[in-house]
């Protein structure tokens, strides 16, 4: 007697070659929109630097408009490019260099604690990516990235300096979770405007550029270093002063950005 078909033995059957259908489907679309997101993260990427530096209008290319900018990789701790023989030597190329990834890797990182990390990104990249964009007199606008640690995520972003490697022309987070409403207002276009023309260095060459307790007093004497803080979100205010004070610094870009100002880059 042919047995029913609502027997357990076939009920898994059917179960399990359901899952391996639905597991072959889910894998192998994985895998085939794999390089269209690829493609969809590195467009983003450039457009997110792009806006930092305020490159882009509405209804440009971005790859069009990238075209004009240069990649480049900073020897961190040498404070300067990185040469072809040191890239070679560490086995990075510049085109596919990825600064996240490269500060996972205890090879290509360096590990940071306690007073050396103030940002809290445990770990610096010994290569770092940076944007240059040279106007017709040859002279240098340079796009930074920058990464710290707020209330609750890593916050990774762009600032974007002018040819005297100070004075701010934008600066914006492309990555961070941080409280909507409250931390999550880096994102806010109003308050990203603010940076644009304050300045990073005091005359003794400190970055000192940080978020003000509430908004900044323009009779304050050190009111070009300081930018409006995010209203309820002391922590993350705290991270973003951090951040690129630190990436700014002595342990950060500030001896590249000294190097290129004495060769008037």
């Amino acid at each position: 007697m042919a047995s029913s078909n609502d027997s357990i033995s076939k009920t898994i059957i059917v179960a399990v070659a359901l899952c391996l259908v639905c597991s072959i489907f889910v894998a192998g679309a994985a895998v085939g929109l794999k390089p269209i997101q690829q493609e969809n993260r590195d467009l983003d990427r450039k457009r997110n630097i792009l806006a930092a530096a305020q490159m882009l209008q509405p209804g440009e290319s971005v790859e069009e408009v990238f075209a004009t900018v240069e990649k480049r990789l900073v020897n961190m701790e040498a404070g300067r490019f990185a040469t072809d023989a040191e890239l070679q030597d560490a086995g990075v190329n510049v085109d596919s260099y990825n600064q996240q990834a490269a500060a996972k890797d205890p090879e290509l990182s360096t590990s940071l604690k306690g007073e050396s990390d103030p940002a809290s990104i445990k770990r610096r990249a010994k290569f770092a990516a940076v944007y240059v964009v040279k106007d017709e007199n040859a002279k240098a606008r340079i796009i930074l990235p920058v990464h710290g640690y707020g209330l609750w995520s890593t916050m990774y972003g762009f600032m974007a300096l002018e040819s005297d490697l100070s004075t701010v022309v934008g600066f914006g987070f492309y990555q961070q979770a941080e409280t909507p409403g409250l931390g999550g207002e880096v994102d806010n276009p109003n308050w990203k405007a603010l940076w644009e023309g304050k300045e990073v260095y005091n005359e003794e060459g400190e970055a000192v550029i940080r978020l003000a307790k509430g908004s900044v007093d323009s009779n304050d004497p050190n009111a070009s270093h300081k930018v409006d803080g995010l209203s309820g979100a002391t922590l993350t205010s705290r991270g973003v002063t951090n951040l690129v004070q630190y990436w700014l610094g002595s342990e950060g870009f500030g001896p590249f950005l000294a190097e290129l100002r004495s060769e008037g880059v």
